[in-house]
């Protein structure tokens, strides 16, 4: 199993706010042993949903730039990136510059979104943001090729264009799709590498408009169903699963439980997780520093492949 470190970026008022906090952050990571680092994304939050507990962060791409800069080998996680905000073209630039500029380390998880009052400000559509998704990654994917594209869709069209330079990785990053609902488990099965599901109780699937899931019995169904539907659809090759162990409270200043987030991980490898996802607590560079090398100490050697 594999692990990604939440790069705090929602704290926007601590001392992690500079490219030398990120970069001390992400250093540490690397040097502890972590696979990767993630960012989150919310580029114009509504107030309403930022007052019930939401929250800002920085520009996925360009923190995880101040990343890459400090780091060789650990990977560039976006969880999740928002692909129907914005125009797939300018999209794909963005990530391909990153992964050539970085030597090959982008993982993209792209997720359709959940708030509206986000897409209205940025004068995105929300009804269709699955089907633009869906478009976003192909118009990505063909983008990558680095040959010259023909391609119309619902708010572009390309008429003979070339993106250049193409990723490192080839064909393209690994694209992990996010979201617990079955269309996403289809969306990861046809056109990603992985999937990118979330802990969500139904009290939060109206909010965060996607199905409840809790338990890795609920992971493991679900699993099931993407294994039925590549069958049906002729996919053999595998897909990488990330999802959130417990024993970590996403709370500022509180602690975490190792051994609950061992046994948790032991639970979701069983089933068939790949990766994990962890935000270690901490209100500002010293104390992510600490929970960086707690974690080190207490979780990654009982869990990691290393």
């Amino acid at each position: 199993m594999q692990v990604s470190y939440g790069l705090p970026t929602h704290l926007l008022d601590t001392d992690i706010l500079s490219g030398a906090g990120i970069a001390q952050l992400a250093s540490a990571a690397e040097a502890a042993g972590f696979s990767a680092v993630y960012t989150t994304e919310h580029p114009f939050p509504g107030d309403e949903w930022l007052a019930k507990g939401g929250h800002h962060a920085l520009d996925p791409l360009v923190a995880l730039s101040f990343a890459a800069a400090a780091t060789t080998r650990i990977r560039l996680h976006t969880n999740l990136f928002v692909a129907a905000y914005r125009n797939p073209f300018l999209a794909a630039k963005g990530i391909s510059t990153l992964d050539v500029l970085s030597g090959g380390r982008v993982i993209l998880g792209i997720g359709a979104g959940y708030l509206e009052s986000e897409f209205t400000a940025l004068g995105t559509p929300f009804e269709d943001r699955n089907d633009r998704t869906d478009e976003a990654i192909l118009a990505m994917r063909a983008a990558w090729s680095g040959t010259s594209i023909t391609m119309v869709g619902s708010t572009f069209s390309a008429t003979g264009n070339t993106m250049l330079p193409r990723p490192i990785q080839r064909p393209h990053p690994p694209i992990w799709i996010g979201g617990n609902s079955k269309r996403a488990i289809r969306r990861a099965v046809e056109l990603g590498d992985g999937w990118s599901p979330f802990p969500n109780p139904p009290r939060s699937a109206g909010v965060t408009r996607t199905a409840s899931l809790v338990t890795p019995a609920d992971l493991s169904e679900r699993l099931e169903y993407a294994a039925e539907y590549a069958t049906s659809i002729g996919r053999t090759s595998p897909m990488d699963v990330i999802f959130i162990p417990d024993g970590l409270d996403m709370r500022d200043n509180v602690g975490f439980n190792a051994d609950a987030v061992v046994r948790s991980c032991q639970k979701l490898a069983a089933v068939g997780v790949t990766w994990v996802a962890v935000s270690l607590p901490g209100i500002d560079l010293s104390s992510q520093m600490q929970a960086i090398s707690a974690f080190k100490d207490q979780v990654l050697p009982r869990i990691t492949n290393n």
